[in-house]
């Protein structure tokens, strides 16, 4: 891609490695790209990070019609800066974007538009242990209309964001609620995608969680409410005799590319 850079006119102070949090703190720049049906995705542009403008009538406001990603950059022992499978997140995005009806980035426009963005802001990457700098891809409908159909303009946004641990906790355990009155996720929806709607649906069992001093949810099934699924920001595996269970994703499980990489090496490893 040629893609345009605007410098911002004033660098931020960076924040403390020791405290950074999870989310609370943004790099300087930011990558977009539009699309428009006919014309195909094109701007391509790394600016300043600040707001996105929008028309009180954008589709997204209205639809939820979005998607997005998340992964990290490290900051090696040597120094180097490390991504860990971005083709996964673009492949997953992919699929997430075609159940929305949203067009969808191309793996290699995905991959290139991370590593450009990340290369420019190679300073934001922490290096204090448990750190890194979170990636957050993420595309929306831009159109302007209040008729229910898929939109015709869309918008691809990548923003950077250094972080520490997402829990409180740390590594230490956590405790979980188990989840038996609602549901995250059903047959034939949208479970294993990565939108929006998802997580707003799944906020109530958090709350619910949280009043029982509980850092996460344990979603059950969505038809006999007793089938173990998955955790809402993480992911569960059991061993049994030797043996390593999880659920499978056949629709109602995010594909994690964690997960994934995890069950790959249980394979190997005989599990």
């Amino acid at each position: 891609m040629d893609i345009k850079f605007i410098k911002r006119e004033e660098l931020q102070e960076k924040p403390d490695q020791k405290k950074l949090g999870f989310g609370k703190y943004f790099a300087d720049y930011m990558f977009t790209m539009d699309y428009d049906e006919g014309i195909g995705w094109h701007d391509a542009t790394i600016r300043p990070y600040g707001p996105i403008e929008m028309n009180p009538a954008t589709v997204v406001l209205h639809y939820a019609q979005e998607t997005f990603e998340g992964l990290k950059a490290y900051r090696r022992a040597d120094g180097q800066i490390q991504l860990f499978r971005p083709e996964m997140n673009a492949r997953r995005m992919i699929n997430s974007n075609e159940r929305l009806c949203m067009a969808t980035i191309p793996e290699d426009m995905f991959i290139e538009a991370v590593n450009a963005l990340v290369k420019a802001e190679e300073d934001w990457v922490p290096s204090e242990p448990e750190t890194s700098l979170y990636i957050r891809p993420f595309a929306f409908a831009c159109e302007s209309s209040l008729g229910v159909h898929k939109s015709k303009a869309y918008k691809f946004v990548i923003i950077l964001s250094p972080v520490g641990a997402y829990y409180a906790e740390g590594l230490a355990p956590v405790k979980i609620m188990v989840e038996d009155e609602y549901v995250r996720a059903v047959q034939g929806g949208t479970g294993f995608t990565k939108c929006g709607g998802n997580y707003a649906g799944s906020i109530i069992g958090q709350v619910k969680a949280e009043k029982y001093g509980c850092s996460q949810v344990l979603w059950l099934d969505g038809r006999e409410r007793k089938y173990v699924e998955e955790v809402g920001a993480m992911n569960i595996m059991f061993k049994i005799d030797g043996k390593v269970y999880t659920a499978a994703t056949v629709g109602t499980v995010l594909p994690g590319v964690t997960r994934r990489s995890c069950i790959e090496l249980l394979k190997d490893w005989g599990y």
